[in-house]
């Protein structure tokens, strides 16, 4: 590729408020999630209430997403590559959807369902659902989180790779900066 990405083909700022909030949100739980049980004991209300974030707020990503396409790939950027990271952000958003409701059923399931305190501000009512969902829940959740880490592994790889070997300025399209 030759030359930096046009000013013009950046995402817009509301965008890349979604795209960093959830993603310092995603890292913060994929952390607290691997690690609970050796360095960060009792932090599983904290990762419930992130959970609960990430799910809001890609709810609203899509319906913003909705109604403001995304800015086009330059036209150099080979097909195979497009298909990729077409995929890996599909992936990315059918995770960041599945994981928080695969979390929510696992405490959803119990004898006596308990709500999901969302930063000791209020409750999120128990999924209707029985014990066997909550158990595939938590199989899911736990695979799934594995799956997410690879994911988002590979998706900041990728950006980096575009931001410094490249030098492409595809990722100054994700960039709160103007220039």
């Amino acid at each position: 590729m030759t030359g930096p990405v046009a000013a013009t083909a950046r995402y817009s700022h509301v965008a890349i408020a979604f795209h960093w909030a959830i993603a310092v949100l995603v890292v913060a739980n994929l952390a607290i999630g691997l690690l609970h049980e050796s360095l960060l004991p009792g932090t599983i209300p904290l990762h419930k209430a992130i959970g609960l974030t990430v799910l809001a707020l890609t709810a609203g990503r899509i319906l913003w997403r909705l109604g403001h396409r995304p800015p086009p790939l330059p036209a150099e950027v080979p097909a195979w590559a497009r298909g990729s990271a077409h995929a890996l952000h599909m992936a990315l958003y059918v995770l960041m959807i599945v994981m928080p409701v695969s979390g929510w059923a696992m405490g959803s399931g119990r004898d006596v369902p308990r709500p999901v305190s969302w930063f000791g501000l209020l409750d999120v009512p128990p999924l209707p659902i029985g014990k066997a969902a909550a158990g595939l829940g938590h199989e899911a959740h736990e695979i799934l989180g594995w799956a997410m880490l690879a994911l988002v592994a590979i998706h900041v790889a990728a950006a980096l790779r575009h931001h410094y070997l490249l030098r492409d300025g595809l990722l100054a399209r994700m960039s709160f900066r103007t220039r």
